[in-house]
C-alpha cells in the first residue's frame, strides 16, 4: 500500500492511474479537492478496490496520522501543493499555509508514524516530496542548466514556498532521519491539466474562438515534461533513490513559450482546422507581463539518468500531438473544469495587454 497526497490534481491523478496500470498495489489518495483537484480525473477507478480516495487536507496532521495507521503504506508521495504561480502573486497567503504549514504537519504525522515502525517496515518506509525547478530562480541565455547542487533562489511567492518545503523536507531527513526523497522537475504537459496553465489554456482558447494570451514577448524559456515521464521518473526514483537526495526531472526540451503556442496552433489547424479556414495563430494576443517573471528554466537530468538509468520516453513533438488529441477527444471533461470562477480568473490574469 502506498499513501499518496493531492492525487486528484494533474500530476498527482496521472501517477495513481499509471500507478495502477503498473501494478496492482492499492493506493490511498489523500486531497483537498480545491479548485484544481477533480475527481473527475479518476472517474476510470470509480469501483477499483485498489483505489481509496479521501477528502482532506495534509495539514490536517489527525486525519494523516489516522489514515498512516490504518493502512500503514510503505511509502507517502506528497503531490499536495498550490502550483500556479499567477495565483500566488494575487493571494500567496493560501501557498504558504499549503506548501509550508500543510507539509510541515504532512511531516510531523509521518515522523511519528514512522517511529513507531520495528525492523523491515521502517527500514523500507520512503517519503517522496514531489517539487518544481522552480526553487532554484532564472537562468541567462548562456547560463548551465540547474543542477541539484544549484543555488536556490525562488522569485515567486510559490516558488519560494515550494523552496521552503524542500527545506523542510530535508531538515526532517538531516536531524530526525526521516528517509526521503526530494523530485524536481521542469514544466509537466499533458492528459488533466488544468487549462489556466500554458498549453491547456491556448488549446481550450484556440477552439472556443477567443485570444490566445502571450506574456510579454513570449520568449519566456522553458523545458517541457510529458507528465507520464514525469510519473515514471517517480516510480524509479521511489524504487532506487539515495536517501536524503535530491533528483531533477527534466525532458531535455527547452522551448520558448510562442514557439509552444506557434505549436499548439499548428497541431490544431491539423486536427481541427477553423472553418473559417483561417489559422488559429491568427488568434494569438500579447499581453502585459506578470511581474517578477522567471527569463528561463532547464533541468539537468544526467543525476537520475547516470544513478537510476532513468530517461524520458517522450520527444516534445511526440508529447505535444498526444496532448492536443486528448484535449480533443475530452471536451466534457474542458467543460466540466470550466467553472465560473475559474472564467473570472483569466478575464483578471490576462485583461492587460501588453504595451
Amino acid at each position: 500500500m502506498i499513501l499518496v497526497t493531492g492525487g486528484a490534481g494533474f500530476i498527482g491523478a496521472n501517477f495513481v492511474l499509471d500507478w495502477l496500470a503498473q501494478c496492482d498495489e492499492p493506493v490511498v489518495n489523500l486531497d483537498k479537492l480545491t479548485y484544481a483537484g477533480n475527481l473527475e480525473n479518476l472517474a476510470s477507478l470509480k469501483g477499483d478496490a485498489r483505489h481509496v480516495f479521501v477528502q482532506g487536507d495534509i495539514g490536517d496532521a489527525e486525519l494523516v496520522g489516522r489514515l498512516l495507521t490504518q493502512y500503514r503504506p510503505r511509502a507517502l508521495i506528497n503531490f499536495a501543493a498550490e502550483s500556479h504561480v499567477d495565483r500566488s502573486i494575487h493571494g500567496p497567503e493560501d501557498f504558504i499555509q499549503t506548501n509550508i504549514v500543510g507539509t510541515f504537519h504532512l511531516l510531523e504525522a509521518v515522523r511519528a508514524y514512522w517511529g513507531g515502525l520495528q525492523g523491515a517496515e521502517r527500514e523500507a518506509f520512503r517519503f517522496l516530496h514531489v517539487s518544481t525547478d522552480e526553487v532554484y530562480g532564472s537562468l541567462g541565455p548562456g547560463d548551465a542548466a540547474f543542477t541539484e547542487t544549484h543555488r536556490v533562489e525562488p522569485n515567486s511567492p510559490y516558488s519560494a514556498s515550494k523552496a521552503a518545503s524542500d527545506h523542510l523536507v530535508r531538515a526532517y531527513h538531516h536531524t530526525y532521519g526521516l528517509p526521503v526523497l526530494t523530485t524536481n522537475c521542469s514544466n509537466n504537459y499533458g492528459p488533466f491539466h488544468f487549462p489556466e496553465k500554458l498549453i491547456p489554456l491556448m488549446i481550450v482558447n484556440a477552439l472556443a474562438g477567443k485570444p490566445l494570451p502571450v506574456y510579454g514577448d513570449g520568449m519566456q524559456i522553458r523545458d517541457w515534461l510529458y507528465v507520464k515521464d514525469h510519473c515514471s521518473a517517480i516510480r524509479r526514483v521511489l524504487e532506487g533513490g539515495r536517501l536524503g537526495e535530491i533528483y531533477n526531472v527534466g525532458g531535455w526540451n527547452e522551448k520558448p513559450n510562442i514557439e509552444i503556442v506557434n505549436t499548439v496552433c499548428a497541431l490544431l489547424d491539423e486536427l481541427r482546422p477553423r472553418a473559417d479556414g483561417q489559422p488559429y495563430a491568427s488568434q494569438i494576443s500579447y499581453v502585459k507581463d506578470r511581474p517578477g517573471h522567471d527569463r528561463r528554466y532547464a533541468i539537468d537530468a544526467r543525476k537520475l539518468e547516470r544513478e537510476l538509468g532513468w530517461k524520458p520516453a517522450e520527444t516534445f513533438e511526440s508529447g505535444i500531438r498526444k496532448t492536443v488529441m486528448w484535449y480533443l477527444a475530452h471536451a466534457d471533461w474542458v467543460e466540466h473544469v470550466q467553472s465560473g470562477a475559474y472564467r473570472e480568473w483569466v478575464g483578471l490574469q490576462y485583461a492587460s495587454p501588453s504595451a
